[in-house]
Formats: C-alpha cells, sequence, structure tokens
C-alpha cells in the first residue's frame, strides 16, 4: 500500500520536541508547512498545511482567535504550530479554545526547534513517502503484470489487484460477480451501490467509468475490452482517498484485464461458430462428423447426447447472450448456436426440464420439441419451430408434444385457424339451424336419430337439412376430409 505522511509522525518525531495542545486530525496527510505573521493567512494557505507562527502580529488578542482559526480551518489548515518563549510563553488559552472549536491542530514548537528545522523535516518525509510510492507503484504493476499472464487462473490477477486496494471482483453488466471477490475488505464491494454505477454507465460503452463513494470507502469501476460492448468490469474498493500511484496501478490492471478479455472473447467466437456447426450437422441427420467437430474443439468435454429434444428460444439480444453463456459454461447441457435474436439447443434428456425453467425465468420464450434419438434431431427441431411460433406473452413455454396430446386445434396458429373457420362455415352463417345440426351429426358420429333427439325435430327434417348443407358446401358429409374439416372450423369458431 502507498504511504503517507500523516500528522502523527510530525508531531512524534522526537528530534524537534514539538508539543501537541489540540492533539486531533493525527491520522490525516500532511501535504506542506508554511510559516506566516500575517493576521489572515487564510488566502495564502491550502488543504492539508501545516501553519507555522510566531503570534508577532496577535500581541493583546483575545476575541480575534476565534475568527482567526475558523478562516484558516474554513481552507482545511490541518494544524497550527506556535514557537513559543518568544511573543508568548505558552500557547494562549484563547487560541487552544479556538482550535479544539475548529477541530485543528495546535502543537507548540519549542526556542530551540526552528522553522525551517520543522519544514526540511516535512520535505524529508515528503520526499521518501514519493520514493515509496514510486517502489510500491512498480512493485504492484510487475506483480499485476505476472499474475496477467496465468490466464487460465483469472482469480490471480483479480488478488492482485485487490492488493493495491483493499478489495477487487470482475462483474457482469448486470453486477453479478464472475470473478471473485477478492481482499481483506470485500464487505466495501456493495451491490447496491455497484448496481446503480453499472446503470449509469452501461450505455456509454468502454469509454465509461464510475467513481462513488460508499460506508467506509470508495469504489472504482472500469469496463473491459477494446472493442464492441463490455461483458465484464473491473470493481476496486479502497478504504481511503485513492492515491495518484493507486489510479495507475488500476490503469495498468484495466490494460491487462482488457487485452485478456479481448483474446478470451476471440476464443469463444471461435467455439461458437464450431458449435453453431455441430447444431447444423446434428439437425441434418451427421452425428459422427458432429461428433468428430465437439471433441476436437471441446477438447474431449463436449459430446453428442444419445437422446435429444431440441429447444428454440426467442428474446431480446442481451437475454439471448445472457441466456447462451450460461448454457455455455455447463457442458453438460447439450449444443448450442445463437444467432439474430433467437437460440437453438440441442439439450440432452437430462437436462431438458432446467433448461426450459432456466429460459423462461430469463424472460424468453420456448418452443420445446419431441425428446427423440439424436439420429431424428430435425423431427424435434421441426416441431421445437413450430411451438415456438405458438408462444405469446401469457404462455412463454410450449410443449410440442403436450400440444399434440391436446388436439389439432392447439397447435394451429390461432389467425389462420379463425380464418379458416370463417372461410369453411360462411354458407352456413345466414341459416343458423344449419349450423346447429352439422354440430349435432358430426358429434353424434352421423347418426340422424340421435341428432333429431338432440335437436327435438323429425328425422325427415334432419335428412332436408344435411342435404341442404351438402349443396351449400358442395361436399359430401361422407367424405371424411368434411367431416374433419367441419368439426374443426366448429371448434375454433366456438374458441
Amino acid at each position: 500500500m502507498t504511504l503517507v505522511v500523516k500528522l502523527a509522525v510530525l508531531l512524534d518525531d522526537r528530534t524537534l520536541g514539538l508539543r501537541p495542545l489540540v492533539d486531533v486530525r493525527r491520522s490525516e496527510e500532511i501535504a506542506w508547512s508554511a510559516t506566516s505573521e500575517l493576521t489572515d493567512p487564510s488566502p495564502f494557505l491550502g488543504q492539508g498545511e501545516v501553519l507555522l507562527t510566531t503570534g508577532l502580529e496577535t500581541v493583546g488578542w483575545l476575541d480575534e482567535w476565534d475568527s482567526y482559526v475558523a478562516r484558516i480551518a474554513a481552507v482545511g489548515v490541518l494544524a497550527i504550530g506556535l514557537a513559543v518563549d518568544l511573543t508568548y510563553a505558552t500557547a494562549p488559552p484563547a487560541l487552544i479554545e479556538a482550535c479544539a472549536a475548529y477541530d485543528v491542530g495546535l502543537f507548540e514548537v519549542p526556542r530551540e526547534t526552528t522553522f525551517v528545522a520543522v519544514t526540511r523535516q516535512v520535505a524529508r518525509l515528503l520526499q521518501a513517502e514519493d520514493e515509496s510510492s514510486t517502489r510500491a507503484a512498480l512493485g504492484q504493476q510487475r506483480e499485476l503484470t505476472q499474475a496477467a499472464l496465468r490466464e487460465d487462473e483469472p482469480e490471480l490477477l483479480i488478488e492482485a489487484v485487490a492488493r493495491v486496494g483493499q478489495a477487487a471482483a470482475l462483474v457482469d453488466p448486470e453486477g453479478a460477480v464472475l470473478v471473485g471477490p477478492a481482499g481483506v475488505r470485500t464487505d466495501l464491494l456493495a451491490a447496491d451501490a455497484i448496481a446503480e454505477a453499472l446503470n449509469r454507465i452501461r450505455d456509454r460503452g468502454l469509454r465509461a467509468a464510475a467513481g462513488m463513494s460508499v460506508s467506509g470507502g470508495e469504489i472504482l469501476l472500469h469496463p473491459l475490452g477494446v472493442r464492441g460492448r463490455p461483458e465484464r468490469y473491473l470493481v476496486t474498493a479502497f478504504e481511503q482517498r485513492v492515491t495518484e500511484d493507486q489510479r495507475s496501478s488500476i490503469v495498468t490492471a484495466v490494460a491487462l484485464l482488457s487485452t485478456s478479455e479481448e483474446r478470451r472473447r476471440s476464443r469463444r467466437e471461435a467455439e461458437r461458430q464450431v458449435r453453431a456447426r455441430a447444431v447444423e450437422l446434428l439437425i441434418a441427420g451427421d452425428t459422427r462428423t458432429a461428433s468428430v467437430l465437439l471433441a476436437a474443439a471441446g477438447g474431449g468435454r463436449l459430446r453428442v447426447p444419445s437422446r435429444v429434444a431440441v429447444l428454440r428460444t426467442r428474446g431480446a439480444a442481451s437475454r439471448i447472450e445472457a441466456a447462451l453463456a450460461q448454457v455455455e459454461s455447463t457442458a453438460l447441457a447439450g449444443v448450442v448456436a445463437a444467432e439474430a435474436g433467437e437460440m437453438v439447443i440441442v439439450a440432452r434428456q437430462s437436462r431438458v426440464d432446467a433448461l426450459v425453467e432456466d429460459l423462461a425465468a430469463r424472460g424468453l420464450r420456448v418452443g420445446v420439441g419431441d425428446l427423440v434419438p439424436v439420429a431424428d434431431a430435425a423431427r424435434s427441431d421441426r416441431a421445437a419451430g413450430l411451438a415456438l411460433d405458438l408462444t405469446t406473452v401469457d404462455r412463454a413455454v410450449v410443449r410440442w408434444v403436450e400440444g399434440v396430446r391436446r388436439g389439432v386445434l392447439e397447435v394451429l396458429d390461432s389467425d389462420r385457424l379463425s380464418a379458416f373457420a370463417d372461410t369453411w362455415l360462411a354458407p352456413l352463417d345466414p341459416e343458423p339451424e344449419l349450423l346447429a345440426t352439422l354440430r349435432s351429426f358430426l358429434a353424434h358420429h352421423g347418426s340422424q336419430l340421435q341428432v333429431a333427439e338432440d335437436l327435438g325435430i323429425h328425422r325427415n327434417t334432419v335428412r332436408k337439412r344435411l342435404d341442404r348443407i351438402e349443396s351449400l358446401l358442395d361436399s359430401s358429409l361422407a367424405d371424411p376430409q368434411t367431416r374433419a374439416d367441419g368439426w374443426i372450423a366448429l371448434q375454433a369458431r366456438a374458441q
């Protein structure tokens, strides 16, 4: 960690013999020491400075000390060093009271200690800090570079980044942790603050970064990559104000991680092309070539299942991408391909239900094909596509086999089915009694006696109505096709 020159280091230096009277803000960093005998030195002072004075122009002051200290406190002065045994034998009580009131440190400088000695010591401490910071920064960057060479172990680099501050992690665009967290203060990685920052910068791509204060420290957030939309972000947490050396080390880490991220994306794109080709081969029935291709690409991890169900999904590109990454991370799930807002999964039997549940939970529509031997994947794919076309906002998942079991109306497109019913029944619509007779006739499997009893009319009336129906439809009710079409039209009309 980068060292800082704290007020305590100066006060505790025995060679100077300084005597604290208002001993506050010891842990704060000294910026410089300045000497002034002005009655209002505030225009010439700044944040973190120590003011050295003999009080030469303040002889006789009483109430004036309050406004004097108030002005220098307002510009950020850290402490006052008052030389004693010169203008004052000891610090005036009013000065002590004012310093305590405005939280400004006060110490006495003995006569044998010159202001030059105090200033030189501050300068030496700052120079030592600068040299130490430089060495620490070089050591951190060397450690980061060495960790980055171990690309197969990204957690090593995140651990090295955590040592620059107090904690670090890699997160996705939604804030979910991908690698880590690492470090001694992982509690600083506040999930709500990270999610809020991501919402602000996500749409600004790789040029965006964010810094935010959290309870107990500060968080920096940087996107990773060199092209396209960021898929990963580096989050680093610090207990105190981030120094320039720490920022420099984080910039180095971002550059190393971005290079690694680009290589990871390139490897992933190559693997996705192989998997997409394997999906095409499986659906085409060429399981042998698909098996060889997957074995070569996946190092033996990817294998063709013996029984599969094809899943077809549709939804927002960002949701498809997230689902694709999830399926890819589970080698046993199946073989997957995605393009233009749709994804195809040739899923192994044991993973079908879990995949369907996960895809639906992500807000995607899912069509599920039949469970078949892998050689019949084409049939399952065709069924999955038809099932996907039947999905709606209120019915996100359609399993083709369940639809078939519920009847042909379940798997037909509702708009086309409605248009078919209207056109097929149009000749009968002017005479409602003909529609009722046709419905009863088909329901009773062509029994005119049961139609007569059902409708409470004479059998001769039933016969006349059936003749009229056949005339208007220009088709015989003895034809199975006519009966099937009529029943489908009447059921669609009823729905």
